[in-house]
């Protein structure tokens, strides 16, 4: 079974409707129907969650969809946990200290580089990003990416 690697970007997609959303949906299914295991870092929980919040307080999102949107990502990563079909990376001292290396090489921020250093610590096959930087970085590093929108 393959593992494919979101990023906060990538994981937002699924919640609310943007470019790239589509292709998401298709992962998730995957991983439903059992032909991969999403992952994604533990860092990017809280990124999600401040992701809506912000699309909420901007006025993107009313309050009942900033609500909907909210429940169903915790509801579905904790029964996709259950099902052992999500990884979720720990944000572990050893990730931390090699996204240095990183943010130096690329001058990019620690969140960006954690990602990258968490697809390789579940030696995911693919890599899905909706940040154009980050999705050319990736592809630097060698990792199968796509770039959503």
């Amino acid at each position: 079974m393959k593992t494919v690697y979101l990023d906060t970007s990538a994981i937002v997609k699924r919640y609310i409707q943007e470019v790239g959303s589509d292709v998401v949906t298709s992962v998730y299914s995957s991983a439903w129907r059992g032909d991969a295991k999403i992952s994604f870092s533990l860092w990017n929980i809280g990124e999600v969650l401040s992701v809506l919040d912000k699309y909420y307080r901007r006025g993107w999102l009313t309050r009942e969809d900033f609500e909907l949107a909210r429940r169903e990502f915790i509801g579905e990563t904790l029964k996709m946990l259950r099902l052992r079909i999500l990884r979720v990376v720990p944000l572990k001292p050893s990730i931390i200290a090699k996204s240095w290396k990183l943010i130096e090489k690329y001058h990019i921020y620690q969140a960006d580089a954690i990602q990258i250093v968490s697809s390789r610590e579940v030696n995911a096959e693919e890599f899905y990003t909706g940040d154009k930087t980050l999705c050319a970085i990736a592809e630097l590093e060698g990792l199968k990416q796509a770039c959503l929108g």
